[in-house]
């Protein structure tokens, strides 16, 4: 099926912005709360909430085969099952019924009341149930600079890592949606020179920059994913902040991996941006250091996207200052490969399952995607625009994250994801 949504030249009869990050040609797919106290699943074009489930009740989906409450529900699990077909052929209609030379919609007051929103009318929810949740570990740049932090500067990459996508299984009832507060973690750490833990709130809250895929379900216990067919199982992508606790980590970490470290929240993006819209934004992987064994390589090498990502920190009171620039096409293992590595033992994945990049980082200083690379563990302070410093993040302060495709034809942005860190949460 053709993706006729991606037409650089449709427009739209919506009054949008020029620099949208949500022209006709995006159409990501969300969850949020109406005016009417009402939850439902929708899109967005521009400035424009688009309610989805209204819009199939009058019969704007009529030839495309969806039952009658696919977007009647409070998650999008269900219609991402539905598969790569459907997800096209809804995206498609919606471009049509909302393209600039068809007046359906356009002329029709009442149902342009019904199924339109500002965005300050509504509400963004968690876009899906996330059943199982997994953080990669996938940037040359991120790894190698974390192992010159934490261990031998000589041997920072562990021997398996040219090898295979490195990842770990993480909690999924802490990702929350762009808006919701974090508060500062506490847990066990071990002072410079002790030999002895204390307990106490984590002094080194971090950001780390990621993007995440959301997969459906099609594999069964046992049955890999060929990582030819990989993307026929991943709907889109959000923006993905991987809180973390630097400190806790460094005690907790070893042998098996971070705990409390990560699983105290992780913040993502509403809206979830499809593969289809970011089809012209493809681009090449870094060229593999190391042989890479079968199951691993692909056909074809396009296999990432270039989307460049920015972080900003905005104290309490204060103007943002953006302290990192860098681009998810860096990532040294790509979703695919991250997918057929994930199921070759058999592992079966569901839909709205989540699975992020690890942190994101260039190979310039000024790219890298946390605290802990950007001041290196705070030996390196940077110098926000109020003139105060920062080694990492402080109470109050809100992290912000950006990410956006752009070429001479069409913009394709995933909005934002933003939090801020509340002090220790205490019981009353």
């Amino acid at each position: 099926m053709s993706l006729l949504a991606n037409d650089p030249k449709r427009k739209t009869w919506l009054e949008i912005p020029d620099n949208t990050d949500f022209p006709i040609q995006n159409i990501p797919f969300g969850v949020f709360l109406t005016r009417d106290d009402i939850i439902t699943i929708g899109t967005r074009i521009g400035d424009y909430a688009i309610d989805l489930g209204a819009l199939h009740q009058l019969g704007y989906f009529e030839g495309i085969p969806l039952t009658d409450d696919i977007f009647l529900q409070d998650t999008l699990n269900d219609f991402i099952a539905d598969g790569r077909k459907t997800w096209r052929s809804v995206r498609n209609r919606i471009a049509e019924i909302f393209d600039a030379n068809n007046p359906k919609l356009k002329n029709n007051k009442d149902h342009r009341q019904t199924v339109l929103f500002k965005l300050d009318e509504i509400e963004m929810q968690m876009p899906v149930q996330v059943g199982d949740y997994t953080d990669f570990y996938s940037s040359k740049e991120h790894a190698t600079n974390v192992g010159k932090i934490f261990r031998d500067p000589e041997n920072a990459l562990l021997p398996n890592w040219l090898h295979l996508p490195v990842g770990y299984h993480g909690r999924s009832s802490s990702i929350i949606p762009s808006g919701i507060h974090v508060h500062r973690p506490q847990g066990q750490k071990l002072p410079k020179g002790a030999n002895e833990p204390i307990f106490g709130p984590s002094r080194l809250v971090d950001f780390e920059l990621e993007m995440a895929f959301v997969t459906t379900a099609t594999n069964h216990l046992g049955q890999p994913i060929p990582i030819d067919d990989a993307e026929n199982n991943i709907f889109g992508m959000v923006i993905f902040n991987d809180w973390s606790a630097r400190d806790i980590q460094k005690w907790e970490y070893v042998p098996l991996g971070p705990f409390l470290t990560k699983s105290f929240a992780s913040s993502i993006s509403p809206w979830i941006v499809t593969l289809d819209a970011l089809e012209p934004f493809r681009t090449e992987s870094p060229k593999p250091i190391k042989p890479l064994l079968p199951y691993l390589k692909s056909k074809d090498n396009k296999k990432s996207f270039d989307i460049n990502l920015e972080v900003g920190i905005t104290p309490k009171n204060a103007t943002e200052t953006v302290v990192s620039h860098t681009n998810f096409k860096y990532m040294y293992w790509n979703m695919s490969q991250q997918l057929a590595h994930h199921t070759i033992n058999g592992c079966p994945v569901n839909s709205g399952d989540m699975m992020a990049s690890g942190t994101i980082s260039g190979p310039t200083p000024g790219s890298y995607g946390s605290m802990l690379e950007l001041t290196w563990r705070g030996e390196k302070p940077l110098r926000l625009n109020d003139g105060k410093e920062r080694k990492f993040i402080e109470d109050f302060d809100t992290v912000t994250m950006r990410g956006y495709c752009q070429n001479h034809e069409v913009r394709i942005g995933f909005g934002e994801v933003s939090t801020q860190l509340l002090p220790v949460f205490k019981n009353k």
